[in-house]
């Protein structure tokens, strides 16, 4: 995150919403820029740096999900989504296609200042899980072909390097840090966002599907990151 007060983008088309959301934001010391449609949040996004996204799903001009799918593919800049629709087809689409969190609409402000900050503070510290300046003087992890160097915060897939958002990256080193040990997805959740208050636990289930994609030589048959069936996931042990 910049040393100057951290640059939210907020994306959405209802002026009450840019309002209500735009106040506490700016109350807690963020600089807010909106934008009215995708094409807007597009042409600021990919132009200008911002420590945080926050994109409605339904835009005029370019939806949500097409947003979020052109900002991933240049940008690791953390996402968050709002979604006013309840079909669980819409969340696992943002989330597959890079957002790093979602907020279904109606929200309280409380709910929606503690997702903004748990965010803002994962990116502060590198988005490196218990490295408060993103910095870290543990060894590579390494297993078969996969490599995690935690201090560039990168990781490598059979000699390629793969690009995680900051999600991606905190549950893998999470689980990698511990082989063989099953967390639950509410652990996860407390883990990587400090707490699972107002989270759906398939949001684990998501990313972790994500995951497999980029990492696994064949993500139906996972051989690094394995599920516990009514329990959680483990990093493979040896």
């Amino acid at each position: 995150m910049s040393p100057s007060a951290p640059r939210i983008l907020l994306v959405d088309d209802e002026e009450s919403i840019q309002t209500l959301l735009s106040y506490p934001l700016e109350k807690e010391g963020f600089e807010v820029v909106g934008a009215r449609d995708g094409r807007e949040a597009l042409d600021r996004a990919l132009v200008e740096e911002f420590d945080l996204i926050v994109l409605d799903l339904m835009l005029p001009r370019v939806n949500g999900l097409e947003v979020c799918r052109q900002i991933r593919a240049q940008s690791t800049v953390p996402i968050i989504m709002l979604t006013a629709k309840t079909e669980e087809i819409d969340t696992v689409l943002g989330l597959e296609l890079g957002a790093d969190d979602y907020i279904t609409k109606p929200f309280s402000v409380r709910e929606f200042t503690s997702r903004v900050k748990a965010v803002l503070r994962r990116a502060e510290r590198g988005g490196q899980p218990g490295e408060p300046n993103g910095e870290s003087d543990e060894e590579p992890i390494e297993r078969d072909d996969l490599r995690i160097d935690l201090s560039k915060r990168s990781v490598e897939v059979r000699g390629q390097a793969v690009k995680l958002t900051y999600v991606e990256f905190e549950i893998l080193v999470t689980l990698a840090r511990g082989p063989g040990r099953v967390l639950s997805r509410a652990q996860l959740l407390e883990r990587i966002w400090g707490d699972s208050a107002f989270r759906d636990p398939r949001t684990i289930d998501v990313h972790i599907r994500h995951l497999r994609e980029k990492l696994e030589e064949n993500p139906h048959d996972p051989q690094l990151l394995v599920t516990d069936r009514g329990v959680g996931y483990h990093f493979r042990d040896g």
